[in-house]
């Protein structure tokens, strides 16, 4: 009996025609308001890292990465549309936290070091893993709940956080690690 349950469930949310009012799509929704509001937060941060930032590339990297997380927040607005719901922040602890933590970086360091980019490299992939973790798992959600386009939109996000934890990691590892390594304390 419980195979044949699963079966049928497996079929429903295979089916794409969308979820079923469930308390897994109530969590989903939240999860979706939890995100929505981290990257919300993240298009006023990332100025504030992009000015703290010494190294060219690394400022080119957090612009850059501001224009895609301006679309990060279309794209789940358009989430938002599409499983019926008004686009509502709720806040999001981690990133709450995460956020601070960077801030505390640039508090802590002295401007234009090589030691101040290597935290804000940190922060940021701190970000960048967050983010990976909950486009994951909610693009594996969306499959399981039948919504197949939004595991698909969320799925294309995870693909670019990816990208931008690569580069970050690229930067760090092309120089700004060993620079940092060599500067004196003051």
């Amino acid at each position: 009996m419980q195979n044949k349950q699963a079966s049928d469930a497996k079929g429903r949310a295979n089916s794409g025609t969308g979820a079923v009012e469930s308390t897994l799509k109530d969590f989903f929704i939240d999860e979706i308001k939890d995100i929505y509001w981290a990257e919300k937060h993240l298009v006023k941060t990332l100025p504030k890292m992009e000015k703290a930032a010494g190294s060219e590339e690394l400022k080119d990297a957090f612009c850059d990465h501001l224009e895609a997380t301006k679309t990060h927040v279309s794209r789940l607005e358009y989430v938002f549309d599409l499983i019926g719901e008004r686009p509502v922040a709720k806040e999001c602890e981690a990133m709450a936290g995460i956020i601070k933590e960077g801030n505390s970086i640039i508090e802590d360091t002295e401007k234009g070091t090589a030691t101040r980019d290597v935290g804000l490299i940190l922060a940021a992939q701190k970000v960048e893993h967050y983010e990976i973790s909950s486009y994951g798992g909610l693009a594996q959600l969306a499959r399981t709940l039948g919504l197949s386009e939004v595991a698909e939109l969320l799925n294309n996000t995870l693909n670019e956080e990816k990208q931008a934890d690569e580069l970050l990691t690229s930067i760090a590892e092309n120089g700004i690690n060993y620079q940092a390594a060599h500067e004196e304390r003051n």
